[in-house]
C-alpha cells in the first residue's frame, strides 16, 4: 500500500472514490452521517488537494483509502477536555479517513493511523486528534485501539444541527 498527497490528476477519483464510501454507508449503517456530494465529496477534495493536506492510499493503482491530515481543527477544539492544553498549530488532525468497503477490518484504517502520527512526530506536532460522530463506533474503536484516548464530548462550534457535538480522540506524540 502507497500513501501520498493527493495529486491534481487523482482529484476526481478520489472524490467518487468517497462517494463509493458514501453509497455503502447510505446502504448500512452511516456512522460519520457523511452526505453523499456534499462532504466528503470531489469538491472537498480539490479544496484538501490545493492546500495539500488530501492523502490517497493506492493498491496496484485503485484508490483504497483517503483522508486529510492538516493542523486545522475545523472548530473550536480549545472546548476539548484534552490532557494537554495545546494551542491551534501544535497538533495535527486527523479528519475523513475511509476505507474501501471490501478492506474493512483488514488494517488499512490503523496503517493511516500510523502514519499520521509518525508524520506529526516528524513535523514537530504535539500530539494528533481527531474528532468523530459520537455514534461513530466503528472510528472510536480503530482511535483507541491505536493507543488514541477519549478526551470528551465537545461542540466544535461547527453549526451543524445534526451533529451538535462531537467526541474527541488525542494521541500524545
Amino acid at each position: 500500500m502507497e500513501i501520498h498527497k493527493c495529486g491534481k490528476k487523482e482529484i476526481a477519483s478520489s472524490g467518487a472514490f468517497y462517494d463509493r464510501v458514501v453509497i455503502w454507508l447510505d446502504n448500512h449503517i452511516n456512522y460519520p452521517k457523511w452526505i453523499y456530494g456534499v462532504y466528503p465529496s470531489e469538491t472537498s477534495v480539490r479544496e484538501m488537494t490545493a492546500s495539500g493536506s488530501q492523502y490517497i492510499c493506492l493498491d496496484d493503482g485503485r484508490i483504497m483509502g483517503a483522508f486529510v491530515l492538516n493542523a486545522d481543527p475545523q472548530g473550536n477544539y480549545q472546548n476539548g477536555n484534552w490532557s494537554e492544553s495545546l494551542p491551534d498549530g501544535e497538533y495535527m488532525v486527523l479528519h475523513a479517513m475511509a476505507v474501501a468497503p471490501e478492506l474493512n477490518g483488514q488494517g488499512l484504517g490503523s496503517e493511516i493511523i500510523r502514519f499520521c502520527a509518525e508524520k506529526a512526530k516528524n513535523e514537530g506536532y504535539k500530539a494528533l486528534r481527531a474528532d468523530v460522530v459520537p455514534d461513530n463506533y466503528p472510528a472510536k474503536g480503530i482511535f483507541t485501539k491505536n493507543g488514541f484516548t477519549y478526551a470528551g464530548d465537545a461542540d466544535l462550534e461547527r453549526g451543524l444541527e445534526d451533529i451538535p457535538v462531537f467526541s474527541l480522540f488525542e494521541l500524545n506524540l
